[in-house]
């Protein structure tokens, strides 16, 4: 399988040149003695055209690149073969230094353009015209095809996939330390990421990957973000403070701090009309009910053991909470504040995700190493599916097809905050049957996880590593036709001993 991409960009422009004049003629009746400062002002006049012209011609060559950026972010997935519609021929012929550099490097390059054919392995340098397809291939590893117009010098950063792994990995951020969650905006434009060792949130763009802000929050790092669903605000939650910043998605900017009044505040869930909100205090074993027109809790609900996750049901009258300290799923009447507890596993459930056109609520367990699936009209549960060890943050595709889980790995045996045995992963679930579609090796404690609104992209986290990777997502017909993608061999590679 090969992955094929377009690459644009604006014109570039020529190198003039220019001429010297000699010296002045003899006049009949005298002899004229010769000019010299004219003839030291043409030398260096030569001179000057002379090094313009050699310093165009290598800076066609061997030029500064282009800043790197992902390739393809900018582009629709085509659905069975992930191949880029071809930019239009309109470079003009004049050759441009083209680098390609790979992920892992040593791949193969052939270059193909009107000009003729270059080969070499990256890192790869080359000058070349008009618009070329760009084909990067390793051994183990699925082919990358990239078209690129050759109108201004161009650097190209390829990630190869290990073969037969059916998402395609297209990006990766250095963030700040631990990065907890990762959250597309509604728009999907922006990436943010909640770095919890830092203080601060870490805002990236789509398109380039790159930073474009950070939002400062006090002293401490943060944990959690929602938006509301036109994307204007978002609030972001601190654990040391017990408090959630509210923030202008527009500006970047902090428009207020809310306070739980509980401790050790994380996890958060907008109600349907957006005036409340829900945030569940992991040390003080509640819920704080937030008025967002005053900025005051109304009320604190007791819950299960250690909250955790949270769900609201779409006509707002039922929250959910994941209780990590006993494994229990607790549902709370929002009218009357009654509860009970719907599923119990005896582990440590961890995070929800709902999927409301169905009626069915997700959770997953740090401890059993499983998935499980509500009925909401029932409030009976099953097991979907087992995961890899310690499972984190779950999401869904748009459609509710896809359910996406990230694992951390095995413990270190003498701290959780140091690389363990094992790396973390990502798995790709029917959310139907719980059936593997896929599964790529992340590194050390995967955990953050967000699907894109489009349903095109996929990010999450490697905590320890302070990294999040970017994949695109092929369509549910690709997954399901692909017979299992990698989950079969990436077992085999979780233990970094190979054991």
């Amino acid at each position: 399988m090969s992955h094929r991409r377009a690459v644009r960009g604006p014109s570039g422009s020529g190198a003039p040149g220019s001429a010297g004049r000699g010296p002045g003629r003899r006049p009949p009746a005298r002899r004229k003695r010769p000019n010299y400062a004219l003839r030291r002002a043409v030398a260096l006049l030569l001179l000057f055209v002379a090094a313009f012209v050699v310093a165009q011609v290598v800076g066609v060559l061997f030029g500064d690149d282009e800043p790197r950026r992902p390739a393809g972010l900018d582009a629709t997935t085509a659905a069975a073969t992930r191949t880029r519609a071809p930019a239009p021929d309109a470079a003009p012929a004049v050759p441009r230094a083209l680098t390609v550099t790979s992920h892992p490097s040593g791949a193969s390059v052939v270059v193909e353009a009107a000009g003729g054919t270059v080969e070499g392995v990256t890192p790869f340098r080359a000058g070349v015209a008009g618009t070329a397809d760009v084909t990067v291939s390793k051994d183990g590893f699925e082919s990358v095809v990239e078209r690129v117009a050759m109108d201004r010098r161009r650097s190209l950063e390829v990630w190869l996939d290990p073969a037969g792994l059916l998402h395609h990995k297209v990006g990766e951020i250095a963030t700040g330390s631990l990065p907890k969650q990762v959250a597309f905006s509604p728009d999907g434009a922006e990436l943010w990421v909640t770095a919890l060792g830092e203080p601060g949130i870490e805002i990236y763009d789509v398109a380039t990957l790159e930073l474009v802000a950070e939002v400062p929050t006090g002293d401490y790092g943060t944990v959690e973000v929602v938006f509301d669903a036109g994307g204007r605000r978002a609030y972001v939650s601190q654990m040391q403070t017990a408090s959630v910043f509210e923030v202008d998605v527009a500006t970047h900017e902090v428009v207020r701090e809310l306070r739980t009044g509980s401790s050790w505040s994380k996890v958060m869930v907008l109600s349907p009309d957006e005036r409340t909100l829900y945030v569940e205090n992991w040390s003080g074993h509640d819920v704080s009910e937030i008025d967002l027109a005053t900025g005051r809790v109304r009320r604190r609900l007791p819950t299960v053991d250690t909250p955790r996750g949270l769900y609201v049901t779409p006509d707002g009258a039922r929250l959910f909470v994941a209780g990590y300290g006993d494994g229990e799923l607790q549902r709370i009447d929002l009218r009357t504040g009654d509860a009970d507890v719907v599923l119990s596993t005896g582990g440590a459930l961890r995070h929800l995700v709902g999927d409301p056109e169905r009626g069915l609520l997700y959770a997953d367990d740090m401890a059993t190493d499983e998935v499980f699936v509500v009925d909401l009209a029932t409030e009976t549960a099953r097991k979907l599916a087992d995961t890899d060890h310690m499972p984190n943050t779950i999401d869904l595709t748009p459609d509710g097809r896809v359910l996406y889980v990230s694992n951390r790995g095995a413990n270190n045996p003498v701290s959780y905050g140091l690389p363990g045995p094992e790396w973390g992963s990502v798995l790709a679930l029917d959310a139907a049957t719980g059936r593997p579609l896929d599964a790529i090796v992340g590194g050390n404690q995967t955990t953050g996880l967000d699907v894109s609104p489009d349903g095109r992209l996929l990010a999450f986290s490697d905590f320890l590593d302070n990294r999040v990777g970017v994949y695109e997502i092929p369509g549910y017909e690709v997954l399901a036709a692909g017979g299992g993608g990698r989950y079969d061999e990436h077992l085999d590679e979780l233990d970094k001993d190979g054991t």
